[in-house]
């Protein structure tokens, strides 16, 4: 196998290249391939102009979904080095009158984007945002007999559109169509790489619609397609579910829903589709008095797979700066059947590390929200302000990974990978990745030990802060790439390991379409406490070795 420059393993690189090729083969080669979601052993990876594409994020504030706002938004995810903006595309937006459509703004959103070279997500603000209807047309919201809310067990109305009714659902896909139609007219260079159908479904203070056609509904049999799915005996709803029976009878009256919209627009451009989740406790089965009932949350996902095929997959978003929980909803969205992606996290400064965490799941894509210069600020779930240190906590990692933006999603697709953040107590986290262990340390200098008493030293400034993390990828037995800031990182055999196990070679640099280009060697203080990342992330290639 050839190498590369530095001792770096570029058949690993080739292998990958010639995967994508075969992929992509099937693509018109007068247009660019239209983006998918692949997966391969366990891992997904997201292809874009044939390849794998790392998505560094951004999601605009609600609001900013017009022209006027636009110039506001490019500097800061320049600022941020971000290669994707999320942007909302409402229902009352491009249909203020029914059956009449307004694209315009989606058109300066794709030629603006195209001119400073970044990709879009759509987020299609219909029947549900944030569980609410606020982005559907004013002749939607008033036709209460057309378009039925919910019922609450007592018989009030509700506030949620109910998923029960197919007026409902014909009406919403039908600009959702538009929208897609319009699309494949004017975007064939896939400049939209991503749509969210809805946004963070289900409902808030009552778990499902309790009017006359869905209690008629909820006291028949479970569809046999979902409890043979789920392998489940047959029985109503309440025999099969108990206590979560209204929320699974909403989680899937919900998906079916989305779903339906999901492939209708596919049947038009199949671009990738994915819903996001309002979340629920990740420490226990959730009240369904405490839960936007009917949405992805992690313990719905089973029923989402089956309801809504169409959809790609389900992600996360993230508003919980507990590291413990963080990682707890991380591991319950990525699964074989499900890529990870954060499509929206809080833009407070502790939240970046949580970057690290997410790509050494797997991730396809981050995305902080809320950024742009329009001086909204969602504090207490985000930033009290986006000033220069909150916006670089996250443009440094960003920057670090977009040196790598086609080469670290071809490796995390191919090679195991580990990502771990700074926990809230400060404690330590390893993981033994083939015959060695890998651990993260954090609250020390770059040169010393924490138990040395023969010299006088105190913590670091930032000992205490919710700032660091680091992201590991198994490139061969014995070789590891890299990466992280404010924490030290060893390399040791595992337990029960050959003895004589050392780290050979730490060499600083970058891969750049699938070669490594090696900057330094580090040696001696940089390498005699660990391999101690300030806050100035950068790629190392570590290579192990034993001794006989």
């Amino acid at each position: 196998m050839q190498k590369a420059k530095g001792g770096g393993v570029l058949s690993i690189a080739l292998a990958l290249g010639a995967t994508f090729c075969a992929i992509s083969a099937f693509a018109n080669p007068s247009t660019s391939p239209i983006p998918h979601v692949v997966t391969k052993n366990g891992r997904h990876a997201l292809l874009v102009d044939g390849a794998p594409f790392l998505m560094l994020g951004a999601q605009v504030n609600n609001s900013s979904n017009y022209a006027s706002q636009l110039p506001k938004v490019w500097p800061m995810l320049d600022r941020l080095h971000a290669n994707t903006v999320e942007v909302p595309i409402a229902w009352q937006q491009v249909e203020p009158i029914e059956g009449r459509f307004d694209f315009s703004f989606l058109q300066t959103l794709l030629d603006q984007a195209r001119a400073h070279d970044k990709r879009v997500v759509l987020l299609w603000f219909g029947t549900w945002k944030n569980t609410g209807p606020g982005y559907t047309p004013d002749w939607f919201k008033l036709d209460d007999r057309r378009f039925p809310r919910m019922k609450t067990r007592d018989g009030k109305v509700h506030g949620v559109h109910s998923p029960m009714f197919s007026a409902t659902m014909e009406a919403d896909k039908r600009a959702f169509v538009a929208m897609m139609t319009y699309l494949k007219k004017h975007d064939p260079l896939n400049t939209v790489i991503l749509i969210q159908p809805e946004n963070e479904t289900g409902s808030y203070g009552s778990p499902r619609d309790f009017g006359a056609e869905a209690n008629r509904l909820f006291n028949m049999a479970v569809p046999t397609e979902l409890t043979r799915a789920l392998r489940k005996p047959a029985g109503t709803w309440s025999a099969v579910f108990g206590t979560q029976a209204d929320r699974a009878f909403n989680t899937w009256h919900t998906a079916r829903f989305v779903g339906e919209i999901a492939a209708a627009g596919k049947a038009v451009k199949p671009l990738p589709m994915y819903v996001n989740a309002s979340l629920a406790d990740p420490t226990k089965v959730p009240a369904v008095s405490d839960v936007a009932s009917g949405g992805p949350q992690q313990d719905t996902l089973d029923i989402w797979k089956v309801a809504a095929p169409a959809v790609d997959f389900a992600a996360p978003d993230i508003y919980d700066r507990d590291e413990n929980h963080v990682a707890l909803y991380l591991d319950g969205f990525v699964r074989p059947d499900n890529a990870l992606m954060v499509p929206e996290i809080g833009n407070a400064a502790e939240y970046a590390r949580f970057l690290y965490a997410a790509l050494g799941r797997g991730a396809i894509g981050f995305s902080p929200f809320g950024m742009d210069d329009t001086g909204y600020l969602n504090y207490p779930l985000g930033a009290k302000l986006l000033d220069a240190p909150t916006v670089g906590a996250f443009a440094n990692k960003y920057a670090l990974f977009a040196a790598m933006g086609r080469d670290w999603p071809r490796i995390a697709f191919e090679r195991p990978t580990w990502g771990t953040a700074r926990p809230d107590d400060g404690s330590s986290r390893s993981k033994v990745m083939g015959e060695w262990s890998v651990t993260a340390s954090y609250g020390e200098w770059q040169m010393g030990l924490k138990e040395w008493t023969w010299i006088k030293t105190e913590a670091p400034s930032w000992a205490t802060q919710p700032v660091g993390g680091a992201v590991v990828a198994q490139l061969s037995s014995d070789e590891f790439l890299v990466a992280g800031d404010h924490v030290r990182m060893t390399f040791s055999p595992r337990a029960g390991a050959a003895a004589g196990g050392i780290v050979l070679r730490v060499e600083e640099g970058r891969f750049q379409n699938g070669e490594w280009l090696m900057d330094r060697v580090w040696n001696g203080d940089q390498t005699d406490y660990g391999l101690n990342f300030t806050d100035r992330p950068v790629w190392l290639k570590v290579k192990m070795g034993r001794y006989r």
